[in-house]
């Protein structure tokens, strides 16, 4: 099966998450395995040719998961964009995800990445009814995503949450609700996390499902390229094909000049 662009297109698996009371403690748990997505990612990268560092590749993974997670945590219908702007190695981390459209997404960027002083995290959340998003900006430690999950909720979202990378692509999202056992939240570890819903009281709340979607075409790309259709040579520079691609996925597509 090919898209409009002609390229090839694999079937998308969705990761199930699920949001799980965590009664007496009065916390919220949210959870998923994220196989499918990486699946599909993995996929995404082969069909346009892109290959990542492992040590960056492992962190966007983990990010689009904590994204995931924390759009679920939060109200339905907002959209959610996190960029990280790092300094050693230099680059931008970007991922979105929406309940809505049942999606996340993400791409790095390597090239022409400007170097901050300090490690620098921009969040960005859209809902309905609103024009403009939503922004907050927040200096971040370290290399490691769930590191920075924990600190943009202490100083964001003004509650603490903290995230749990465990084994076979699982992650989990605890968050403090009013009220939260923060003696138990501050001890929790992997292997409590593990088995909370055998020592802990839960009740699930919901399940949702997302899969790794962008939802780009040729036909959205060109539209970007509208300023240079009166002054084609400059974007070619005597070539007979560019390739432009995608700002939220990567994604590659060919543009000759006659589609301008």
């Amino acid at each position: 099966m090919s898209d409009e662009s002609g390229q090839l297109e694999s079937p998308e698996e969705f990761t199930k998450i699920e949001s799980i009371y965590v009664r007496h403690r009065n916390a919220l748990m949210v959870r998923g395995q994220f196989t499918p997505i990486y699946t599909d990612y993995y996929l995404h990268l082969m069909q346009h040719g892109i290959r990542h560092n492992g040590d960056l590749d492992l962190m966007l993974k983990d990010f689009m998961a904590l994204i995931t997670l924390h759009t679920v945590a939060r109200p339905w219908a907002e959209t959610i964009a996190w960029t990280v702007n790092l300094r050693a190695p230099r680059i931008n981390l970007f991922t979105t995800a929406s309940s809505l459209q049942e999606s996340v997404v993400g791409r790095l960027f390597t090239e022409d990445v400007r170097e901050p002083d300090r490690n620098l995290f921009y969040s960005q959340v859209l809902a309905p009814n609103q024009h403009e998003p939503r922004i907050s900006t927040l200096e971040v430690e370290g290399k490691d995503p769930v590191e920075w999950l924990a600190q943009y909720y202490r100083q964001s979202e003004q509650r603490p949450g903290r995230a749990f990378r465990l084994e076979d692509e699982n992650f989990v999202l605890i968050v403090a609700q009013p009220d939260c056992d923060m003696e138990w939240f501050n001890a929790l570890d992997d292997a409590a996390v593990e088995v909370i819903e055998t020592t802990e009281e839960t009740k699930l709340l919901e399940s949702r499902r997302f899969r790794f979607h962008c939802g780009c075409t040729l036909d959205k790309i060109l539209p970007v390229l509208g300023n240079w259709r009166e002054r084609p040579d400059e974007l070619f520079e005597g070539d007979d094909v560019i390739t432009i691609q995608c700002p939220r996925c990567a994604a590659r597509y060919a543009i000759t000049r006659d589609m301008l």
